[in-house]
């Protein structure tokens, strides 16, 4: 199975990048503020990153990597676990689940992707 995890790969191709989260972390694209609704470079960062299931830290970029035997069960509970944590409502996870499947899909294991709002592109592809 293809998913997003955290890395800081590529850091500092943009001088806004930032990277909080734990390397090879799960990520999820979190809400965007009204500080960055209609600029990924505002001052919040948040129209720009990914954020992490378990540091619950926020990164610019994240790497698709392959992780046999991990099921979309326990990714649909990776998410559901982290927005419980976080307060946010654990019953959307299925939904989130799918749509970042979909996104890693569509990419190489080792593709290092941004995000720029509601978009994501692909940065480098890395040897993985």
């Amino acid at each position: 199975m293809k998913l997003l995890v955290a890395t800081s790969v590529t850091q500092g191709s943009r001088g806004n990048d930032f990277s909080y989260c734990t390397d090879g972390e799960l990520v999820w694209i979190g809400l965007v503020c009204s500080e960055d609704q209609a600029d990924p470079d505002g001052g919040c960062g948040c129209g720009r990153a990914f954020s992490g299931m378990n540091s619950h830290r926020a990164g610019t970029t994240a790497m698709v990597v392959e992780r046999p035997g991990f099921t979309e069960a326990d990714y649909t509970e990776a998410i559901r676990s982290s927005l419980d944590q976080q307060g946010f409502p654990p019953d959307i996870a299925g939904e989130l689940a799918a749509s970042l499947l979909r996104l890693a899909a569509h990419y190489p294991p080792g593709t290092v992707v941004e995000r720029r709002l509601d978009d994501i592109f692909p940065r480098a592809v890395v040897p993985y």
